[in-house]
């Protein structure tokens, strides 16, 4: 589960006041609104990487906002993946239990298994500089993904992707996160998106955050 309880998130002349939401454990959400709405903003407070001049961020029924980021049990896919230029996709998939100190055959089987799953076995020992922009923001969602956490944050992920590798994209997501279990929350200014991927879809809007439900079919 996700809650934010009436943050307020200030930075320079911009202020986000008494923002609140809530996703599911297991659900799907996703986040819309204007370009400088706060989303990006909002999406780094539950992370950990942006303190709140006030409120609550609570993850699975704990309280986090006092927590360091490596404490929240977040995946986090930030704009544009920022992957490390020197790391090979194994070495991507690999990073976040090798710091939790999972045991190295664990470590394999794990990075294997999200190879697979996300058709980059062929490519493990490639770098970022030599992967399209597809199988850049697949090496960034597992990587996010890697440890099994129990958030999942993903920050506009398929804005560069040209219309069919954006569509190859929100299938794998869509898979992915039923297999994976996590909560996510997906920041996007696409509706197709929201209508393919979303079990909630939040609108940030002057400060406020409305909640649209997915209708039962």
């Amino acid at each position: 589960m996700i809650v934010l309880d009436n943050v307020t998130i200030r930075q320079g002349t911009f202020a986000l006041v008494g923002a609140s939401l809530r996703v599911t454990t297991g659900q799907y959400g996703v986040l819309m609104g204007r370009t400088g709405s706060g989303k990006t903003s909002l999406l780094e407070c539950i992370a950990g990487l942006r303190r709140p001049a006030s409120g609550r961020v609570r993850l699975g029924g704990e309280d986090v906002t006092q927590f360091p980021p490596g404490a929240r049990g977040i995946g986090y896919v930030p704009q544009e993946g920022a992957l490390f230029r020197e790391m090979t996709v194994y070495e991507h998939l690999a990073f976040a239990p090798h710091l939790r100190g999972w045991p190295a055959p664990v470590i394999d089987e794990r990075v294997r298994e999200l190879a697979e799953s996300l058709r980059l076995t062929h490519l493990l020992r490639s770098k970022p500089h030599g992967l399209s922009g597809g199988e850049s923001q697949r090496v960034a969602l597992g990587r996010a993904l890697s440890f099994r956490p129990r958030v999942l944050l993903l920050d506009e992920p398929l804005a560069s992707l040209d219309e069919p590798t954006r569509d190859e994209m929100i299938d794998l997501l869509k898979r992915l996160s039923a297999r994976e279990g996590s909560t996510v929350l997906h920041v996007t200014h696409s509706r197709t998106e929201a209508e393919r991927l979303a079990d909630v879809t939040f609108r940030l809007e002057d400060g406020a955050i409305s909640e649209f439900k997915r209708e039962s079919s």
